[in-house]
């Protein structure tokens, strides 16, 4: 190869990831725009484009490679444009699957955008701001804070409005604030945090939260703070059980209860796009299950609609937990009292079982178990089936492509067909588990499948779809 031909390919390259960057900074401000006047989200492949960086528009789009085709931002730009000249509001709008279909298709993409998106022209769906409530600010709850925040857009849809914790000492707001700001394994907190002492609140991006300081659930009159009608999450996992939860609702401005833990009882479990549709009005405490639930129960249920499944068992490789010891010392868990930090910890898991809540016909089919891990995020849950007929390693992996592209399970279930991933380059999935494509094995009707998560994160997403549910503040999407 010339030097000319070298130096030809140095500045064509260059200039084209110039010409990208260029595009994605005129993007930017158009989907910020969108957001907020009209509460249109903008998405490429199930990833939001709201409030990201050049950088990330353009890795959102190079991410496609993998699973549906070459995507860039100089094929959904004209999309973007196209968009905001259309009466639509309220919607989210997957312009990196349209742009796809019309590679695929040879259709003009512009008139696919507006053919897809005419049955949303004109309509205007009935939005009111809900109020939510966190009780406990743990590593789930900061999440949440984080992700409601997030989504705050023009103020009608989820509002973070207070925190309920115990007061600790001198200086507690600052901490929880702090904590809040920065965090080990997410990094820093996307916006600017201010600390309100006089009226014990944390502002973060404009938002007003009230720090209550309780120790008991029935001791807090939220209505004296201008709270009401509020879907409170309990993220403590101290009150499991009905009669424990139901004292959330004794008090005044709350309408309803989320536990971010295995319920007790007769509560229901419930995984976001399993079971969810079972939600009622009368549900006044429901239950979100684990994030081992969450992350195996989409892949579980696919996989029984297409192949059946006999029997199997779970081994999630989990990450250490607050519940465990840094160092040796006395636990009442068996195991759990060895330093997490340098050991791994053989322990029990209840997400095996708690799968039948959610999916009746594995009721008793599979067992499970749990290694932890001395890593701080991000988990794997390692599915050992038994099909009702023999499969390919090929077939596998393609249906499950297609459904982490297609199906209605498509922002439960992510895809990844890399050689070269590990635990942490899933930190930050938004999706209940992520199937890894090249660790599957195929051995007749028996095989072993992969499907990493990110415990905190990956989880926290699913909560808020399920507070999104129980709002009615559920966008609809296009293409479907």
């Amino acid at each position: 190869m010339s030097v000319e031909t070298i130096q030809a390919l140095q500045e064509d390259h260059f200039g084209r990831w110039k010409n990208r960057e260029a595009i994605a900074e005129n993007m930017i401000p158009t989907i910020g725009k969108l957001y907020r006047e009209k509460n249109v989200i903008v998405a490429v492949f199930g990833r939001s484009l709201v409030n990201r960086s050049v950088i990330q528009i353009l890795k959102h789009h190079r991410r496609v490679r993998m699973i549906a085709g070459d995507l860039s931002v100089v094929d959904t730009w004209p999309l973007l444009q196209a968009l905001t000249e259309l009466n639509v509001s309220n919607v989210l709008v997957d312009l990196g699957k349209l742009a796809i279909e019309a590679k695929e298709t040879g259709a003009d993409a512009v008139e696919l955008l507006k053919k897809t998106l005419a049955p949303a022209v004109g309509k205007k769906l009935d939005r009111k701001p809900t109020d939510v409530v966190l009780f406990g600010f743990g590593r789930i709850g900061r999440m949440l804070a984080r992700l409601i925040i997030e989504d705050a857009g023009g103020g009608d849809g989820l509002r973070l409005r207070a925190i309920v914790v115990r007061k600790t000492q001198d200086g507690d707001l600052q901490k929880r604030a702090s904590l809040l700001r920065r965090d080990s394994v997410h990094g820093p907190f996307e916006g600017t945090i201010a600390v309100d002492e006089e009226n014990e609140a944390i502002i973060a991006n404009g938002n007003f939260i009230k720090v209550i300081y309780a120790a008991k659930p029935e001791d807090v009159d939220y209505s004296a703070y201008g709270i009401k009608d509020a879907i409170l999450i309990d993220n403590t996992g101290k009150l499991k059980d009905e009669e424990g939860l139901g004292r959330h609702l004794s008090s005044k401005g709350i309408a309803r209860v989320l536990l971010t833990a295995p319920a007790k009882g007769n509560i229901k479990n419930v995984v976001y796009g399993v079971n969810s549709k079972d939600i009622t009005s009368d549900d006044k405490i429901l239950s979100a299950a684990s994030c081992t639930t969450n992350a195996i129960t989409p892949t579980l249920k696919v996989l029984d609609e297409k192949f059946g499944i006999v029997s199997g068992h779970v081994e999630t490789v989990h990450s250490f937990t607050n519940d465990q010891n840094l160092i040796d010392n006395y636990h009442k868990a068996d195991r759990r009292g060895r330093s997490a930090v340098l050991n791994m910890v053989i322990t029990e898991t209840g997400a095996a079982k708690a799968v039948a809540k959610a999916l009746p016909q594995l009721q008793g089919k599979l067992t499970g178990n749990s290694i932890r891990v001395p890593t701080p995020n991000v988990s794997m849950a390692i599915l050992n089936l038994a099909l009702t007929r023999e499969v390919t390693r090929d077939e596998i992996n393609e249906y499950m492509r297609d459904v982490a592209i297609h199906s209605d399970l498509q922002g439960q279930i992510d895809y990844t067909n890399s050689t070269e991933v590990v635990s942490t380059d899933f930190i930050g999935s938004r999706s209940a588990g992520v199937f890894d494509a090249q660790a599957t094995i195929v051995n007749g009707n028996h095989v072993t499948l992969y499907v990493w998560y990110d415990n905190e994160m990956g989880y926290s997403c699913q909560v808020v779809r399920i507070v999104e549910q129980i709002a009615g503040l559920h966008l609809p999407h296009y293409p479907v």
